[in-house]
């Protein structure tokens, strides 16, 4: 009876599946703070995606780990046709076709050896800021690169001003129309994202508060969600999920695109302590927390937990 009233209903093709790729390890290499999740070689990567698409997944949005040495101020390696990125979006799509989709993550933190989201300049003052216009332009080549590998969808998260429009005008003059944007566009600085940070490498010291959302804002995320659905987005995006449903509900309510949510390193890695110490049914509330984030209206949802979650799907569905 309950099941036949269901309101919300979780299904496996609502999961999208971030996964990472790293250069230079000839193994995959286990994330320390998010137990199951690991950096992948390309070998494993297209184990994982097969086990992935078995298990009902139509969606992984990848991640690039370069070698340190590879690292420079502007992430130059971010659009280089044999940077590991775009090697792994390749590797993929040889191997699946469109049997499931491929997105790139469109930013420059895991490539730049000061770890910010773009180039640095100094302002008036002298105080070090990200450079926006600067760092749009190197969006626009890394997202079309990224769609020259193969890529089915782009991802700009760095919330830059003007990066969804400036994008797609260049995936467009590049003749890549066909390719879609998910723009995150209510991201905020959030301290959610620490285990992340050790997932790609990260080389930040200090924050991203300077272009990121101050989570006590919420007017603030509606009309950068507006700008980015006007510049052309495809998808829109609230991050992190759980600490910013009301958001999230915001965003559903009125968007004509479709909503994504991820549920984020730090929300995965506090389920999975939690679970490990005895102090909750780690599966019990991931299957909460992900009823949660679809009844506030995502259509997708980001999660680490994507495989598990849709095999837990088949098992009591039958």
């Amino acid at each position: 009876m309950r099941e036949l009233v269901a309101e919300n209903t979780l299904r496996p093709a609502d999961f999208i599946l971030p996964m990472f790729i790293a250069d230079g390890i000839d193994e995959p290499n286990p994330i320390g703070s998010m137990p199951g999740v690991v950096q992948h070689t390309t070998g494993s990567l297209l184990d994982a995606v097969a086990e992935a698409r078995d298990a009902g997944i139509r969606c992984i949005d990848l991640f690039g780990v370069p070698r340190p040495g590879d690292k420079d101020a502007t992430g130059s390696v971010a659009w280089r046709a044999d940077g590991i990125l775009n090697r792994g979006v390749t590797a993929v799509r040889e191997r699946f076709g469109d049997e499931i989709l491929v997105m790139a993550d469109t930013c420059l933190d895991e490539f730049t050896d000061h770890g910010h989201c773009g180039v640095l300049a100094e302002d008036r003052s002298g105080h070090t800021i990200v450079d926006n216009d600067a760092t749009v332009e190197l969006y626009r080549r890394m997202a079309v690169s990224q769609a020259e590998a193969g890529a089915h969808i782009v991802s700009p998260s760095g919330m830059m001003d003007g990066q969804v429009a400036a994008i797609r005008e260049a995936l467009d003059d590049a003749g890549h129309g066909d390719v879609a944007i998910m723009a995150y566009s209510a991201k905020y600085a959030s301290a959610f994202f620490g285990p992340f940070r050790e997932a790609v490498g990260s080389s930040l010291d200090g924050d991203r508060r300077a272009y990121q959302q101050d989570p006590a804002n919420f007017r603030e995320s509606l009309l950068e969600v507006e700008l980015d659905i006007d510049e052309g987005a495809d998808f829109v995006m609230v991050k992190p999920a759980l600490p910013y449903l009301d958001v999230l509900r915001a965003v559903a309510d009125t968007s004509p695109v479709p909503v994504a949510a991820y549920q984020v390193s730090g929300e995965y890695a506090m389920i999975k302590a939690a679970g490990a110490n005895g102090w909750v049914d780690a599966d019990a509330v991931m299957m909460e927390s992900l009823t949660s984030i679809k009844r506030a209206g995502a259509d997708q949802i980001l999660t680490y937990f994507a495989v598990d979650a849709a095999r837990r799907l088949q098992e009591t569905r039958g």
